[in-house]
């Protein structure tokens, strides 16, 4: 890794409801992060979501927006509430994210439906979360796009990640019926992965059946590229398989920008109760860390997280006793580097 000539910037989020507490639990192991690892990082806070709007007016006050714009090279994102498509597509867009990574496997300690091990690459500004709707007395309607230049791009992004785990996509679309938007991605995207990574085996599956299969066979897939709508389906169902949504982190990957957050929602049956299971947003902060080249690092709390599930310490949602920070203090107690200090 090349030495940095000035700390990557981070623009954390906390968000609403649970958001609060697994960010500062995901801070926590930051932290530990850059002591030990050489995570040279440098973070601002900034309000986003139900709360930002009853009290600034706007679920993405305009200071928030300036910073994700202009200031940050990357943003760190809690959960939120039922503004989330207000703060969420908007940040996608400021990110440029054109590809969302949704990684889900089995973890030590904790028992999955089937064992697991999978990424999902989802093609992010397109589909039919493009946000083209109108609606007219008795009827609404919804353009779904898929562009073939867009389709390329997020094709080569799986396959790189392919080319760094067992090297095959699996493409995943609904060309059976629609045969014009859904039979251009596949199209698209195999034939790039074809042309471009002659390494890779490429095959695909109608998405109903790709569904099925990852409930009863979850290990047949590797990478997962797949539509919008498809993409956000399917990575629940993934999490769900490998143990919970808890567990899921993700990325929204732009060519130099990228935003982090967790799969799960504000949960806010039990906000304020300090039970929280911070995973999903810990293994967040850990893609994100990879993502800014602190490659040891990120393997650094990938392992910590491991080896304090492994040993059976866990928040209730687990079967454990452990409160949201006593669990992130295990962690970060457990986050070991050969690299130089960082900074904060």
């Amino acid at each position: 890794m090349q030495r940095r000539r000035r700390p990557a910037r981070v623009l954390v989020i906390p968000g609403d409801g649970v958001g609060p507490e697994v960010v500062e639990a995901a801070l926590r192991v930051l932290r530990a992060a850059s002591t030990r690892c050489g995570a040279w990082i440098e973070t601002r806070t900034a309000p986003a979501g139900d709360a930002a709007a009853k009290r600034l007016g706007s679920p993405l006050p305009p200071e928030t927006r300036r910073l994700a714009e202009h200031w940050a090279d990357a943003i760190l994102k809690g959960p939120v509430g039922e503004t989330a498509a207000e703060v969420v597509i908007p940040l996608r867009r400021i990110a440029g994210a054109y590809a969302n990574i949704r990684p889900a496997r089995s973890l030590p300690g904790v028992e999955p439906v089937k064992p697991i091990d999978l990424v999902i690459v989802r093609e992010n500004l397109e589909g039919l979360y493009s946000g083209i709707e109108w609606e007219v007395p008795g009827a609404a309607f919804a353009v779904k796009v898929a562009t073939e230049a867009e389709t390329r791009r997020v094709a080569r992004t799986a396959a790189e990640y392919a080319s760094r785990r067992r090297r095959r996509v699996t493409i995943v679309d609904k060309s059976n019926v629609l045969r014009r938007v859904d039979g251009l991605f596949r199209r698209a995207a195999m034939d790039e992965i074809k042309k471009l990574y002659p390494g890779i085996e490429v095959d695909a599956m109608y998405v109903d059946a790709a569904a099925m299969e990852m409930v009863r066979n979850p290990m047949r897939f590797d990478v997962v590229l797949t539509m919008n709508q498809y993409g956000d389906i399917l990575s629940d169902l993934a999490a769900q398989v490998a143990g919970g949504l808890g567990l899921a982190p993700s990325a929204n990957i732009g060519e130099g920008k990228a935003l982090f957050e967790p799969v799960h929602g504000a949960a806010w049956d039990i906000a304020g109760k300090g039970v929280a299971n911070p995973t999903a947003m810990i293994l967040s902060a850990a893609l994100m860390l990879d993502w800014l080249g602190y490659g040891e690092a990120a393997s650094a709390v990938e392992r910590a997280v491991e080896e304090t599930l492994a040993r059976g310490e866990k928040t209730p949602d687990l079967g454990g006793g452990l409160t949201t920070m006593e669990y992130a203090e295990r962690v970060a107690d457990r986050v070991s580097c050969t690299g130089g200090a960082g900074g904060w």
